[in-house]
């Protein structure tokens, strides 16, 4: 995984580039690439500092997000309904999700899908 280079790197890098320094020259001195050199002024220009912004982090779950009310629906409508029937039925819909995007959602909308038998009387226990 690629990691953020340092606020103190990018503040030396732009520093040489309004000295006159071109780019690709402040890159190669600093052993960056050119492109961050122009990624990390056009952020200077536009937020007037070089925050780090957060890497990695999930950024597919907005899709599935979207069609939140649909899925709680149908699932109420229907609480036996398993995985891949409910990945069926929204497929019929005209929403594409795959398994592990709808066993991620359930989880985080703490959802449970197991389905469970009535757990027999223990023959064990003391009867009321």
């Amino acid at each position: 995984m690629s990691k953020a280079l340092s606020v103190d790197l990018r503040t030396r890098v732009l520093a040489a580039v309004s000295q006159g320094a071109s780019h690709r020259v402040a890159a190669a001195r600093f052993g960056v690439s050119a492109a961050s050199v122009s990624r990390w002024r056009a952020l200077e220009r536009e937020k007037g500092k070089l925050t780090l912004g957060p890497l990695g982090g999930d950024r597919r779950s907005g899709r599935i997000e979207k069609h939140h009310e649909l899925i709680r629906r149908l699932v109420s409508e229907n609480p036996d309904i398993g995985t891949i029937e409910l990945q069926a039925v929204l497929r019929g819909m005209g929403h594409e999700f795959g398994y592990g995007s709808l066993w991620r959602f359930f989880k985080r909308h703490k959802l449970t899908r197991k389905k469970r038998p009535a757990t027999p009387a223990s023959r064990i226990a003391p009867m009321p």
